[in-house]
């Protein structure tokens, strides 16, 4: 993880990393989903794009198999996970160091994320989350409140989303 710091701050929008967390790639069959997840200690959300937590644990669904664990660094929720294989078998990976999270917040988030990206965000409810691209980067956007965003990008992908933030963020700062 980069203990990089990206000070965009305007009034307009607040862009900050997310302190690292571990993530968990699961990918289980439907049959086994409700076995797998009281392993896990949640409800594994059935519907794509929604998600569910439990003692500081989320999980996002990314497909009909497949979902996104996220859960404070130094924590193992896949140790159950590993027990529960036999009566539910299933690819559990960690892809901790895969990704950072930015945290963007602010009354002009909404313009600055759809310049860049094609989904309507504006119509994503509080709660869900998605994967969806920011210019050619494959992103997943938490929608956290109305104006209150986290974006995971793979970190080969950060300078260039950084920079295309920061280039949005001006030219909504000149009202361009």
């Amino acid at each position: 993880m980069t203990s990089q710091k990206h000070d965009f701050v305007a009034a307009a929008i607040r862009i900050e990393d997310v302190a690292p967390s571990l993530r968990l790639s699961l990918r289980v069959k439907p049959a086994h989903r409700e076995t797998l997840g009281r392993a896990l200690g949640l409800d594994l959300p059935t519907r794509v794009g929604t998600r569910a937590a439990a003692n500081g644990t989320e999980a996002l669904c990314l497909g009909p198999d497949e979902w996104l664990i996220v859960a404070p660094e130094g924590t193992d929720p896949a140790a159950p996970a590993r027990a529960a294989y036999a009566q539910a078998p299933h690819s559990l990976v960690d892809i901790s160091d895969r990704e950072i999270t930015l945290r963007l917040s602010g009354p002009a988030v909404l313009d600055v994320l759809a310049s860049c990206c094609p989904r309507n965000i504006a119509a994503m409810p509080v709660g869900s989350a998605a994967r969806t691209v920011f210019d050619s980067a494959t992103v997943i956007l938490w929608r956290d409140g109305p104006t209150d965003f986290r974006m995971d990008i793979w970190r080969s992908f950060v300078p260039h989303v950084c920079a295309l933030l920061a280039q949005v963020q001006d030219e909504v700062m000149a009202d361009l």
